[in-house]
């Protein structure tokens, strides 16, 4: 009688498909245990520098500003783990977004492959842009920007901000960083990973630096104004895959494209090249993170002129790309005519009449036949 050894190799625990699918909530869990922590005076110390923001000062009231102390903060190594936590939750919202509303409209639509990838990055960024926008244009309204433009570089450096001025930043670095996993949970194709590299290290790279060069009110600016134009893409590109007719929304997002890429740099040479290269204190000094000397000036002018440039680059080549695209749709097809030759095949023409029909004069009559009898 032979006996069956039993297996001892057991499933992995951790697999490849099993992270894909439940990637959702391994990061809720590790999400909570910060959260947890903040419930133990042990844990609660090391917790709290992950999910509050870090480096506060509480400058006292004056009789000109107000009547209360206000509470600002600055940027320091701990904000990395701040960025961390709040990328986990960015991660989380990522998959609600996915699951409970992307992914029931592509079932009803029963998109393709292409443009399954493109509804979801679109309506993802879509989401995230709309989000970013309004709250930017909060924070600009309630600091009084729009009212007095010369904010932007005045009492240069802005080492010190409000809670909604950091969080903003804090959040908008979580939510790129949280980028780099979702191609690995979203499973991107690896031609198009590249791609997106680039694209979110060029997120990455200028927000990090409006933020480490003390630069957050020209960063909060120009980003509100990027993400506006943006949103507009992916909203018109969201309509597009319901109905591929709709055309008006590329078409607004064209004009405010251009004008985008106009107002930043009309913006940054305002703020850089005037207004910083005006200002008294123009040494470099780490400790009160002033940055406004030449070489810094002539660096942040550059990047923002680089990539204004490089994106209308991608611009134009994608407005050539439907131009030909919507040539070649609409391009008249030549109809051949009728060549009349003898025989059968004429005969058949005469008999069918005009475009198939049958008429008196082609077909043949009672009358007719009783002549061509006799």
């Amino acid at each position: 009688m032979a006996i069956r050894k039993k297996s001892t190799k057991s499933p992995p625990v951790l697999s490849h498909e099993f992270i894909l699918q439940n990637h959702a909530d391994i990061v809720s869990c590790v999400a909570m245990v910060f959260l947890l922590g903040l419930m133990f005076e042990i844990t609660a110390k090391a917790s709290i520098i992950f999910v509050t923001l870090q480096y506060n000062v509480t400058l006292p009231a004056t009789e000109e500003q107000a009547t209360e102390s206000a509470s600002l903060y600055y940027y320091g190594i701990k904000d990395l783990a701040t960025v961390f936590f709040y990328m986990l939750v960015a991660i989380i919202i990522h998959a609600i977004i996915q699951e409970y509303v992307l992914d029931k409209i592509n079932r009803r639509m029963h998109f393709s492959k292409t443009k399954h990838s493109k509804f979801n990055e679109s309506g993802q960024l879509s989401a995230f842009y709309l989000f970013a926008c309004v709250w930017g244009t909060f924070i600009l309204i309630s600091e009084n920007y729009i009212s007095d433009p010369t904010i932007l570089w005045r009492a240069y450096p802005h080492n010190l901000m409000t809670f909604q001025m950091k969080f903003f930043y804090i959040s908008q670095l979580a939510y790129w960083f949280h980028a780099f996993p979702e191609l690995y949970f979203q499973k991107t194709k690896k031609e198009d990973i590249p791609r997106q590299l680039v694209y979110i290290g060029l997120y990455l790279f200028h927000i990090a630096g409006a933020y480490l060069l003390n630069l957050n009110h020209l960063g909060l600016v120009l980003l509100v104004l990027h993400y506006f134009v943006e949103f507009l893409f992916h909203i018109s590109r969201l309509f597009y895959f319901s109905d591929e007719k709709y055309q008006k929304g590329f078409s607004l997002w064209a004009v405010l494209f251009v004008l985008g890429r106009l107002l930043t740099l009309i913006l940054s040479v305002l703020t850089v090249g005037f207004g910083l290269a005006r200002a008294e204190n123009q040494k470099l000094d780490f400790s009160t993170g002033n940055f406004n000397v030449l070489a810094v000036r002539i660096a942040v002018l550059a990047s923002i002129c680089i990539t204004q440039a490089f994106m209308m680059w991608k611009f134009i080549n994608f407005q050539l790309r439907r131009w030909r695209e919507h040539s070649t749709f609409q391009a008249p097809t030549v109809k051949k005519k009728p060549t009349v030759t003898k025989g059968r095949s004429s005969r058949k023409g005469t008999e069918n009449g005009v475009n198939g029909t049958v008429t008196s004069n082609g077909a043949d009559s009672p009358r007719n036949r009783k002549e061509k009898s006799s």
